[in-house]
């Protein structure tokens, strides 16, 4: 959830930060960004509003002046937050990663959930004052297709056609989440360094440099917090400029592995992701063979005390590959830490700890080497031992491909459909133990065409816990950081760090 905090005294921060990379969704193991260390509640009386000192005269953004601002081509961090400003889709993402209609005005699909047609808002128009068309979405979409941003999710679609103010999208497979898709940004095909958007700014160079400026043509009103957001190019400084207060805002996550300091009088909110990170059991071999096992393993984990010692607290334990932010999140089938749980599990199987276990780690990212090891130590705690193997990254992925590891530290951006095909399918490019269950392509099957969405959810998420081939840990959260003074009223998402633009407040040197 999204919730912002004060904090008026100096102070270090370990954030953990990555500025770009663009990875692909459902297919690595690794991700990249940065984050931010909480500060406790305070119980007592509640903390005054900061008095607003050294305001700025503008509002500044940080970008990059030599990569890309199409949205299809730039890399993550500093331009994907600029193309949230410009950009829309036919959907876009609520706090609880909902589908909540935007460009689209309203859909219809048939009953299994194969063929789907959006009606587009007759009021929309890009920042050059011509209208969107069907043929605008079609295009837009069929190039998205093709990148390696959105080629994954959008694989199942087959064709696109569309007429003046309507699109119609085929799938090879039903999915009853397919809206949950299409965020993706829409853009007018053409040439330039930024292409056209319908979203509330625009890219431009005024007498004052590079910008964003209003886009008088938004179909949501004019209400913005500021007339004109000035870019900082920063190249590799970010952090630097962020201290300096050359920039007044940056997005960071924790998970990311690189250490980092930052001082001042900050403010941050936290935005739920589809980010897990999870271990993979090898069930080739034993005892990672035995379902009891696995099981032993699944409560033999703390994962509030993983989040609140190596997350900070940004963000949120997970025991099934659904984020708790979600509806779908079925909360009752939680089972509580136990050691106790863990031991009479092991004791049914006769387990004696015979063999050491190897949890395999990709060694570029300390925050995962550091989970790893906690794992590993509390695991021996209980008699299970376990020796963490840390890798390089092309070494571990190719450890990871060979099943050379009885556990598998992994890492994925999932979709927001929830699907979880591409983790525990018995051809799920993510399943690297190549775990296989009849069971489980059924549910799977059942869920992709569920108009109960929940309760197919919940069903698969019961089998997930009684095999267990795949122990999740948390998803992660990104991270808005902003100056104190500065910002108020900021609800981010996972893309739209500007979620609540029409609400945000935003105060500058008026004399």
């Amino acid at each position: 959830m999204s919730c912002p905090r004060y904090i008026c005294l100096s102070f270090l921060l370990c954030a953990l930060l990555c500025l770009s990379g663009c990875a692909p969704e459902e297919e690595e193991l690794n991700r990249e960004e940065g984050g931010l260390i909480p500060v406790e509640e305070q119980q007592s009386e509640p903390e005054p509003e900061p008095v607003a000192t050294n305001l700025p005269w503008r509002f500044s953004l940080p970008y990059e002046a030599d990569k890309s601002m199409d949205p299809y081509l730039c890399p993550d961090g500093t331009q994907q937050v600029l193309a949230s400003l410009m950009y829309e889709g036919l959907f876009r993402l609520d706090e609880q990663m909902e589908p909540e209609n935007c460009l689209c005005e309203r859909y219809t699909c048939n009953d299994n959930f194969t063929v789907y047609t959006f009606n587009i808002r007759w009021d929309v128009a890009f920042s050059d004052g011509s209208y969107l068309t069907g043929a605008d979405v079609r295009r837009a979409l069929d190039r998205a297709r093709e990148c390696d941003r959105y080629r994954s999710r959008l694989s199942r679609i087959t064709q696109i056609t569309s007429d003046d103010m309507t699109v119609t999208v085929r799938l090879n497979a039903p999915n009853s989440g397919f809206p949950a898709l299409l965020d993706v940004p829409i853009c007018k095909a053409g040439k330039g360094r930024a292409p056209l958007g319908t979203g509330p700014y625009y890219y431009s160079v005024d007498d004052y440099g590079t910008c964003l400026l209003p886009n008088k043509n938004w179909w949501r009103g004019q209400l913005r917090p500021v007339e004109r957001i000035a870019l900082v190019d920063v190249g590799a400084s970010l952090l630097y400029r962020f201290s300096s207060h050359d920039v007044q805002l940056m997005v960071t996550d924790f998970s990311s592995g690189v250490s980092v300091g930052v001082t001042g009088d900050i403010r941050y909110a936290d935005a739920a992701t589809t980010d897990i990170h999870y271990l993979v059991c090898n069930t080739a071999q034993w005892p990672m063979n035995i379902a009891t096992f696995r099981r032993a393993l699944m409560t033999g984990i703390n994962r509030e005390s993983l989040v609140s010692a190596f997350l900070s607290g940004h963000g949120a334990p997970s025991q099934f590959p659904v984020s708790p932010n979600s509806r779908l999140y079925p909360t009752d089938l939680e089972t509580d830490y136990s050691v106790e749980t863990t031991s009479e599990l092991l004791k049914a199987m006769w387990y004696e700890g015979s063999r050491t276990l190897r949890l395999l780690v990709n060694s570029d990212n300390s925050f995962k080497v550091a989970v790893a090891n906690s794992i590993a130590q509390n695991y021996r705690s209980m008699g299970i031992p376990v020796q963490v193997k840390s890798l390089p990254w092309e070494e571990f992925r190719e450890a990871a491909r060979n099943r050379e590891f009885d556990l598998c530290y992994c890492e994925t951006r999932m979709t927001a459909d929830w699907n979880l095909s591409a983790l525990v399918a018995s051809w799920g490019n993510l399943n690297y133990s190549g775990w296989s269950d009849a069971r489980m392509a059924g549910l799977l099957e059942q869920y992709a065409a569920a108009s109960d969405r929940v309760e197919a959810m919940r069903q698969l998420c019961t089998h997930l816990k009684e095999q267990a081939p795949i122990l999740p840990l948390c998803f992660a959260c990104k991270t808005v950081l902003m100056q104190s003074n500065v910002l108020e009223n900021l609800t981010p998402t996972a893309q739209e760090p500007f979620y609540n633009l029409p609400e945000c407040v935003i105060h500058l040197k008026t004399a």
